[in-house]
């Protein structure tokens, strides 16, 4: 097809015709051949020390500690002679830290920050971010690290990100973006023109670009993934984490902690979000973490897919442990438990898309009870005197036979029967993957199907099932795994 605007060239009486889009693209050509030499002088400009301002609670040994640097050397790089010349809002000049300038700042790793992607983001070379931060891996960045960066004038403005094209060479993707090709080799670190393959995520400073005080965008991702929320940082032993994520397009996201599985619910804040329990015996340390995503099959345009792992942290508990308890022979069984803990767990392994609690969780115990705790989620347990090798999977609440058991948030009765080792057991759904369980019931109130509002009597304490006398066992799940239930009364989730 022809545009109506064209240019006629007479080559030997011959009239060629060049289209519009054609031309437009050469003479942007013929501009970025000419402009690259002059680029890379801009850039040759030899740096200053980098700096550091102190801050409130900082002292000499502190910040050379930070630094790797031994006292004597920072000391003399600055002409300290006594520490008490260390005042607040002061700079000191880092020795030891060649081709670096501007300010020293601490940045908390997101999830979505690679290496390569916050060198990027900060033109610094990944060996100066790692020699500052004394990394030997890239997995040591994991998420909530607090990473050193040196921040300045030319890295101090917000980038957008762009995700290299299938099809498209580096050329074709700056003029779409209409830029110089050579600012996207320069700022991205890359060998040449040439040097881009798909879906590969490009930096570039723009104008048009905002800081947002409170929204800072994942440096490895699409740019229509605006932010990504992970908390707590780090994930602690039987705690619920949340994963939330903004974006400005329509991606289907799914993702995993470890081995167990995120599934992704959009709310009324804009954010899709994923709640998942970590296991209370989860080994401390290191694990990893994926989220996917991908665009309807209409969507032609851009990124269609993307999928990243980063490192995560899962710290210890700090669980106590309980007495030695003394139960029934057959309640701790493995012919009765195992087939016992797969049919409840089963209850817990699907997510109802519909989210039908709001707020903080009220108490299931009445007033007098609600401060009575006989004991803590998660503390660890030996039956009959055998190894530490149990925990306690719920919150033990007060009360003799027959005190009343209340709905602590909307939900639907899922299980409400009798069972060997949880006695008079009910299972209430309150979507997004989130159960709560009543366990030693001496009566049970509610029947499978029934919708139950907060602060509904669902139930009567016993001592049924294993235990040493009466009082309610209350439990919360969030993504199948048991969690800490005081923190679904102190906290409001998502």
């Amino acid at each position: 097809m022809i545009l109506v605007s064209e240019t006629n060239l007479d080559l030997n009486h011959k009239r060629i015709t060049i289209p519009q889009n054609i031309r437009r693209f050469l003479m942007v050509m013929v501009i970025f051949l000419i402009i690259p030499g002059q680029l890379v002088i801009a850039q040759e400009v030899e740096p200053d020390n980098p700096y550091y301002i102190v801050k409130e609670g900082d002292s000499l040994w502190s910040i050379a500690a930070r630094f790797g640097l031994s006292v004597e050397s920072l000391s003399n790089a600055n002409g300290i002679s006594d520490p008490s010349q260390l005042t607040i809002g002061s700079q000191l000049k880092i020795p030891g830290l060649e081709g670096l300038s501007g300010e020293l700042t601490t940045k908390t790793v997101r999830f979505g920050d690679s290496l390569q992607g916050i060198s990027r983001r900060y033109q610094i070379p990944i060996k100066a971010i790692s020699q500052l931060n004394h990394l030997i891996s890239p997995a040591e960045l994991y998420i909530g690290y607090n990473l050193v960066v040196p921040v300045s004038e030319i890295s101090a403005g917000e980038t957008q990100r762009i995700a290299g094209q299938q099809g498209k060479s580096l050329y074709e993707t700056a003029v779409m973006l209409n830029i110089n090709p050579w600012q996207l080799v320069l700022e991205n670190n890359l060998a040449g023109t040439w040097d881009i393959v798909p879906n590969e995520i490009l930096h570039y400073h723009s104008e048009e670009a905002q800081i947002t005080e409170d929204i800072e965008s994942p440096y490895a991702l699409p740019d229509s993934i605006q932010e990504i929320i992970v908390k707590p940082v780090p994930f602690v032993q039987g705690k619920t984490s949340v994963v939330k994520v903004l974006t400005s397009d329509q991606w289907e996201l799914s993702g995993y902690i470890d081995s167990n599985r995120l599934t992704f619910f959009p709310d009324d804040t804009g954010y899709i979000v994923s709640l998942q329990g970590i296991h209370a015996m989860t080994e401390p340390g290191v694990y990893s973490m994926v989220i996917s995503g991908t665009l309807p099959i209409d969507n032609l345009e851009g990124q269609n897919e993307f999928s990243f792992s980063q490192t995560v942290l899962i710290s210890i508990g700090g669980y106590s442990i309980d007495p030695v308890l003394i139960v029934p022979p057959e309640t701790i069984d493995p012919a009765v438990t195992k087939p016992e803990d797969a049919e409840w767990f089963a209850l817990s392994d699907t997510s109802t898309p519909e989210k039908l609690w709001e707020g903080i969780f009220a108490s299931p115990a009445p007033d007098i009870y609600k401060e009575c705790w006989p004991s803590l989620f998660g503390n660890r347990r030996s039956y009959n005197g055998s190894p530490y090798i149990y925990f306690h999977s719920g919150l033990d609440f007060c009360g003799g036979v027959g005190t009343e058991i209340f709905a602590p948030a909307q939900g639907k009765v899922i299980f409400a029967s009798p069972l060997t080792v949880r006695g008079n057991a009910t299972m209430i759904d309150h979507g997004w993957g989130i159960y709560s369980g009543y366990m030693h019931q001496s009566e049970i109130l509610v029947e499978v199907g029934e919708m139950v509002e907060t602060g509904q009597l669902i139930g009567l304490v016993g001592g049924t099932g294993r235990v040493t006398g009466p009082h309610l066992h209350w439990e919360i799940f969030a993504g199948g795994i048991q969690v800490d239930p005081m923190d679904w009364l102190q906290e409001e989730y998502p």
